[in-house]
């Protein structure tokens, strides 16, 4: 006579350990992002670990205006996130009752946290085009969150769903250490999202327009010292992070040593319909606004379009207000755009550049020597020392 075996299920612990442990990872994942996202709008020559091709580049993701939402950055919210998940898992974890409460609220947190990754994964591709490795690793990270709370609750819990989702917010609430536990969790979150300082905004409030400047022997705008112990010529994309980065970084050093730092700024866009080396659509629209600057220095007028122009999140501000804004005439900047004199000035800053081998921005000259993407700090230290 045959018998049938009957199969012994798994600890419960077989599957909490995992997802507590999953859940964590996500939480220390999300402290990396927010570190690297900080470094990289406060250090001049921080470069993440995965900042590897233009593909696979944490970096460019971090400096996407799409990484901070509702003005605080999205890894900051990826902490709080984590964190709260954490705390409902350990409360779920520590249930003695057979059929265990919190999973089923537990399943549509996750599955929420599931597609934040899928709207977040398209945003990368079809509007950062680029990737970061260490987010890719907190969406593989929520989908197994899912997965593990979904059979959870399907192994211990009897519950049907919507009944068990009412349960489970009477079990998180019932207990005064969950509600005590939870009030200081929220408290500290809203403490986070008011209190923290905006660095990613790197735009400084004031600039200094009447420091001494003027035009180089060859015709380009400087700022700075009349007689400068350092001259830095910066070659620029007003669409380039890093060149934004690195232009008010150069400006706040030059007010700082107005005797000593001289700046000389000239263009070059990456954009495809000015930049012959750009064969692809790539920062559209930098090589017009470049064209603005030029003519602005005409009027005399080129540090305030200048700074307004890198403080512009991707270029968009229509070309009436950006008049207003620097003090020109609308119908003017208009004209500028197609003024095939201007055109001529804007290659010739191009040619120069390529002559340099600059094949990327920003790009620096001094005294002879180029560097790409930053200066060393010894030739800062030296200056200011």
């Amino acid at each position: 006579m045959n018998k049938t075996r009957r199969i012994q299920p798994l600890p419960f612990n077989v599957y909490f350990l995992p997802v507590l442990l999953l859940a964590l990872a996500g939480f220390f994942d999300s402290i990396y992002l927010s570190y690297a996202h900080h470094r990289v709008y406060t250090d001049i020559s921080y470069d993440s670990f995965c900042a590897i091709s233009k593909a696979i580049n944490c970096d460019t993701v971090s400096q996407s205006p799409y990484a901070v939402f509702l003005n605080i950055p999205v890894p900051i919210w990826g902490v709080i996130g984590y964190l709260f998940l954490v705390i409902l898992i350990l409360f779920a974890g520590f249930d003695k009752s057979r059929d265990k409460s919190g999973w089923t609220l537990l399943m549509v947190i996750s599955a929420f946290y599931s597609i934040y990754s899928i709207i977040l994964a398209m945003i990368s591709n079809y509007l950062i085009h680029s990737y970061c490795i260490m987010c890719i690793v907190s969406y593989v990270i929520n989908f197994a969150v899912l997965f593990y709370c979904w059979l959870i609750r399907r192994r211990f819990s009897v519950d049907r769903f919507w009944r068990g989702l009412v349960s489970d917010f009477v079990f998180f609430m019932a207990l005064p250490r969950h509600q005590t536990i939870l009030s200081v969790f929220g408290l500290s979150a809203l403490l986070v999202i008011f209190l923290l300082p905006p660095y990613w905004v790197i735009a400084p409030e004031h600039l200094n327009k009447d420091l001494p400047h003027g035009l180089t022997e060859t015709g380009h705008p400087w700022i700075g010292a009349e007689n400068p112990e350092l001259t830095i010529t910066e070659y620029s994309d007003y669409l380039c992070f890093q060149c934004r980065k690195m232009h008010y970084y150069l400006r706040e050093m030059v007010e700082a040593y107005p005797d000593k730092i001289r700046l000389v700024h000239r263009h070059f866009p990456f954009d495809n319909q000015f930049n012959p080396i750009v064969k692809d659509p790539f920062h559209v629209g930098s090589g017009k606004m470049a064209l603005m600057a030029i003519y602005a220095g005409k009027k005399e007028k080129f540090w305030e379009m200048n700074d307004l122009l890198f403080s512009i999140p991707r270029g968009a501000m229509p070309l009436v207000e950006i008049a207003e804004k620097s003090g020109l005439d609308a119908r003017e900047l208009a004209w500028a755009l197609k003024s095939q004199l201007l055109k001529a000035l804007l290659a010739n800053d191009i040619h120069d550049a390529l002559q340099l081998g600059l094949t990327a921005t920003p790009g620096f000259v001094i005294e002879d020597e180029v560097y790409v993407g930053n200066i060393p700090p010894e030739i800062i230290n030296s200056i200011i020392e």
